[in-house]
C-alpha cells in the first residue's frame, strides 16, 4: 500500500503545485508554491513540495524528445525514423541545428526540475521554522536531501547535453551567465554531499516514501561526475561504499528487469515511477510517450530507436545472448514473452528492447505501450562497472565486480580485465541507458578515432545552446565564469 500512497500524493502535489508552463530562466518557475495557500504549520504535508519534484521529473525529465537527444549520438543508436523527424537523423551525426524546437525543449524541462526543486527547498524551510523535534528536523533535512539529488540529476543532464550552463541558485536571480562545467559540477557535488550525510542509507524500494533516491543514490550519481574527470580514487571510494553496503545486487533476470517483474528491484538505485493504479480504465501516473515513441508500430509505438546493424553484429560475434535477446526487438521475430515484432520495411535493425513491456503484463484494459512501467535511470550493474575501472586504472584488480555483471548475462568471466575491456562491457550493458556509450567515447578520448569518421570534431561535443534561449538571455552569449 505505501506505493500506492507514494503515487497519490505524486499526483495530488503535481496538480497543487501546477502554474503556467515557463520557457525562459527568467520567468516565473513551473510549479512554484503559492505560499500564501499554504500552512506551513501543517507538518503532516512537509513531504508535499518534494513529491512535486518527483513529478516534474516525470513529466519534464522524460518527456519523449530528451531522450533521441540523449543517446543517438552514440555510434550505436539511430532514431530509427527519417520522415519529419529528419533532425533527430542529423543529430545522430553530429549535424546539430540550434533552432531545433528539441533542444529548447531539453533546457527548460531540466530547468523547470531545477527551478522546481528551488521552490521547493524554500517551502521545507518555512516547515522548518515550526518544527520542534529532532525527528521532524531529521526529517525536514531528509528531504532536502532527496531535493538536492534531483536537482543535481537535472544539473548532470544539462551538463550532458550542452556543457556549460548557467547555475540558477535563485529563481529570481537576474544574472543568467553561464559556469564552467567545473563550476557546475561543484555545485552538484554539494548538493550530493548534503543528501550523502541526511538521506537514509537504504535503497529505494525500502525508502518510506517507496523509489525515493537516497544517500547511495547521490553516492552513485557523485561517482559518475568524478568518472567525467578522471579522478578515480573519488570513485572507486564511492562505489565501495555502495558495493560493501551489501544493500544492492543485480537482478537474476536481465530480460525481466527492465519489465514490470523488475521495478524497483534491489538493483535499483533510481527509477522514475508510474502506476495504473492495477485498474483496466481511469487515471494513470505515467511519463506520457516516453515508451510509446520508442515501441514498433504493430504494438502501438512510433518507430523511434533502432540499434544500428554494425553494433547488433558486434554483440553477436561477443557471443551475448540474453543481452542480446533483450536489448534487440528484431523486425519480424517474436519475443520471449510471446509478441510479434512487426516489419519495418527492409530493414533489419532493431528497436529499444529496454523499452519494451510485453502485453502479457499489461493490467488488462490497458493497451498504452509501456503503460505501468518505470524508467531505469541508476542502476547497480553501472556502480560495479564504474567500481573495476577504477581499480584497473589505480593498478589494482577489477575483477571481481566486473565478473558480476558478465554472469549475470551468461557471459564467461575474464581474468585480468582491462580498461578497454571493462569500456566494452559498458556498451552492450549500458547500451541506449541515457547517452552512456557517447559520455565513455568523450571522457576517455576516444571519440575521435571512432565517431569522428562520422563528423564528429571536438568542436561538436555539446550541443549549441538553443536559438530560443540565446535569443532571449543574452547573459549566456557570455563566456562561463568560474563560479
Amino acid at each position: 500500500m505505501k506505493s500506492i500512497k507514494y503515487f497519490s500524493i505524486i499526483a495530488v502535489a503535481s496538480l497543487a503545485f501546477t502554474t503556467a508552463s515557463c520557457d525562459y530562466l527568467d520567468k516565473d518557475p513551473e510549479a512554484k508554491v503559492p505560499e500564501k495557500n499554504v500552512d506551513f504549520t501543517n507538518l503532516d504535508n512537509l513531504y508535499q513540495p518534494v513529491s512535486g519534484v518527483y513529478a516534474k521529473v516525470r513529466t519534464g525529465g522524460m518527456h519523449w524528445v530528451i531522450w533521441p537527444l540523449t543517446i543517438v549520438r552514440d555510434d550505436d543508436v539511430w532514431s530509427g525514423r527519417t520522415d519529419d523527424q529528419q533532425l533527430l537523423v542529423d543529430f545522430g551525426n553530429y549535424k546539430y541545428d540550434n533552432s531545433f524546437w528539441g533542444l529548447n525543449e531539453m533546457w527548460n524541462q531540466y530547468y523547470g526540475i531545477i527551478k522546481t526543486a528551488n521552490s521547493a527547498l524554500i517551502s521545507l524551510d518555512s516547515y522548518e521554522a515550526n518544527m520542534t523535534t529532532d525527528t521532524q528536523r531529521a526529517n525536514y533535512r531528509s528531504y532536502c536531501g532527496e531535493v538536492r539529488i534531483l536537482r543535481a540529476y537535472a544539473y548532470y543532464r544539462l551538463v550532458q547535453a550542452f556543457g556549460a550552463v548557467t547555475i540558477l541558485r535563485q529563481n529570481e536571480q537576474t544574472d543568467l551567465r553561464r559556469s564552467t562545467i567545473e563550476a557546475v559540477q561543484n555545485y552538484m557535488l554539494e548538493d550530493l554531499e548534503y543528501a550523502m550525510q541526511n538521506c537514509p542509507k537504504l535503497r529505494p524500494n525500502e525508502m518510506e516514501h517507496i523509489g525515493a533516491v537516497t544517500a547511495y543514490t547521490a553516492e552513485h550519481l557523485a561517482a559518475k561526475i568524478y568518472l567525467n574527470r578522471g579522478d578515480y580514487s573519488k570513485v572507486k571510494t564511492l562505489t565501495d561504499e555502495i558495493i560493501n553496503s551489501g544493500k544492492f545486487e543485480l537482478y537474476n533476470d536481465f530480460y525481466e528487469l527492465f519489465k514490470i517483474p523488475g521495478k524497483l528491484c534491489n538493483e535499483s538505485l533510481f527509477e522514475c515511477q508510474t502506476t495504473d493504479f492495477g485498474t483496466g480504465s481511469g487515471p494513470m501516473i505515467d511519463v506520457d510517450q516516453w515508451f510509446v515513441f520508442q515501441g514498433p508500430g504493430n504494438l502501438g509505438g512510433w518507430n523511434f530507436i533502432k540499434y544500428r546493424t554494425a553494433f547488433m553484429e558486434w554483440a553477436h560475434n561477443r557471443g551475448e545472448n540474453t543481452r542480446y535477446t533483450t536489448t534487440f526487438l528484431i523486425p519480424g521475430s517474436t519475443t520471449p514473452s510471446g509478441d510479434s515484432i512487426g516489419l519495418s520495411g527492409t530493414s533489419t535493425e532493431a528497436w529499444n528492447g529496454k523499452a519494451y513491456t510485453p502485453k502479457n503484463q499489461l493490467t488488462p484494459g490497458r493497451t498504452k505501450y509501456g503503460s505501468n512501467n518505470n524508467v531505469r535511470i541508476l542502476r547497480y550493474a553501472d556502480v560495479l562497472l564504474m567500481n573495476a575501472e577504477a581499480k584497473v586504472r589505480l593498478g589494482e584488480n577489477g575483477d571481481a565486480p566486473f565478473n558480476l555483471v558478465r554472469t549475470r548475462a551468461g557471459m564467461a568471466t575474464i581474468t585480468g580485465v582491462t580498461a578497454d575491456q571493462i569500456l566494452d562491457e559498458r556498451r552492450i550493458e549500458l547500451c541506449g541507458e541515457w547517452g552512456e556509450r557517447y559520455n565513455d567515447l568523450i571522457r576517455t578520448g576516444k571519440a575521435e578515432s571512432i565517431i569522428g569518421t562520422n563528423g564528429w570534431t571536438i568542436e561538436k561535443t555539446y550541443y549549441p545552446l538553443p536559438f530560443r534561449q540565446i535569443s532571449d538571455v543574452p547573459d549566456l552569449k557570455a563566456d562561463p565564469k568560474n563560479e
